[in-house]
């Protein structure tokens, strides 16, 4: 577990969080069949956690031992005065068995509306970006989330963590199911199938009936489909095209709020979901609660087992953050996004998570680096 302490001056654009999660993809290493089947390898993943306790809000990082190096290099290269430092898992802290007489919680995994390939609002949405651009002028989408973790009270806790596994276009098919999107879209006609005629064939049907055969007639318009499209159509189109351009991570997203049974507060728990909401757009795609691991439970004809359901419901959910497992684990299906998994890619992700400046939001109790650190002059004698 590392612990992530931003500089105390972030003037550096989100955009410089693209080139840190495209690091973290270095982290692809797939296993053939052979290594899983006999070996047991797997592809291993890593999670990004934000955590604020009683108002005290962190960043953390859930890696392999061995990729240490990989991630301390990917985000030094944009963030060199970041301070990290390896932590005993926060999580090891509370009890096992929460919910419990002393621990009231509540919890959910995110899924996306609609297919993954649709992206969601990302940073360059909300502002445009300049080198230029003072950071007070900023508009930062961390700055709702981390100023309400900030408001928690003594006892409070709540967790969002961001699982992630590197994926290729192969792997996924991404790339192709957004391709096959955006052809729909645009009514782009399908390749034609090579005409089943023989050139001979052709000219003796010529002669025998005074026209070519129908399959060798290629259909000419005026204008191309993509020229009837309309401005929100293009938007989409582009937006789509944009997002398969660029590496991605197979991703699932949960948060938990935890706390002391005098000190739960219940409309806390609209601080994660208003947070992911900023992301949603009308036309492209929006964060919704898995209802299956949303720890509300509400029947009509089988009430009275209601509250047992709940109970267990978010004794899995709670477990499942603690072990930093996919929301369904063992069990996987054919559709990806009702499991808890989608594909995000580095401007998503960046969006989500990346380092906030002091100015965009100066009242948030972030542990920061005060000191910038720097090395000794090369002339300094050693003896």
């Amino acid at each position: 577990m590392l612990e992530l302490k931003v500089p105390s001056e972030v003037l550096k654009p989100i955009k410089a969080m693209e080139s840190v999660f495209s690091g973290f993809w270095q982290m692809h290493d797939p296993a053939r069949p052979r290594e899983i089947w006999f070996e047991g390898h797997y592809q291993v993943n890593f999670s990004i956690e934000i955590v604020s306790s009683e108002g005290q809000v962190h960043f953390y990082m859930r890696i392999p031992q061995e990729a240490q190096r990989l991630v301390e290099s990917a985000i030094y290269s944009q963030y060199p005065e970041t301070e990290i430092s390896v932590v005993e898992d926060y999580t090891k802290f509370f009890p096992r068995d929460i919910p419990n007489k002393d621990w009231e919680m509540w919890g959910t995994n995110f899924k996306l509306e609609k297919p993954d390939v649709y992206p969601i609002r990302t940073y360059a949405m909300f502002f445009e970006e300049s080198t230029a651009e003072k950071e007070e002028k900023r508009i930062d989408p961390l700055s709702l989330l981390l100023e309400g973790l900030a408001k928690l009270g003594q006892g409070e806790h709540l967790w969002i963590q961001i699982l992630l596994w590197p994926k290729l276009p192969t792997e996924d098919k991404y790339v192709e199911r957004g391709t096959e999107i955006v052809n729909k879209l645009v009514k782009r006609p399908e390749k034609a199938k090579a005409s089943g005629f023989a050139p001979e064939r052709k000219a003796a049907y010529f002669l025998a009936t005074g026209h070519m055969p129908e399959e060798a007639v290629a259909k000419e318009e005026m204008f191309p489909p993509e020229a009837r499209l309309t401005p929100g159509e293009r938007d989409i189109v582009a937006a789509i095209e944009q997002k398969i351009s660029k590496p991605a991570f197979q991703a699932s997203i949960r948060c938990i709020y935890l706390a002391k049974q005098e000190n739960y507060f219940s409309p806390t728990k609209a601080l994660p979901i208003s947070f992911f909401n900023q992301m949603s757009s009308t036309t492209l795609n929006n964060f919704r609660p898995i209802k299956r691991t949303y720890t509300k439970e509400k029947t009509i004809f089988t009430w009275f087992l209601d509250a047992r359901r709940l109970f267990l419901r978010k004794r899995r959910v709670y477990r499942y953050y603690t072990s930093r497992l996919s929301p369904f684990y063992p069990w996987q299906g054919s559709e990806e996004t009702e499991h808890g998994k989608y594909i995000l890619n580095i401007e998503e992700l960046a969006t989500i998570f990346h380092f906030p400046g002091k100015m965009t939001v100066p009242g948030v109790a972030v542990p920061r680096i005060e000191s910038k650190k720097g090395e000794a002059p090369s002339e300094l004698p050693t003896e």
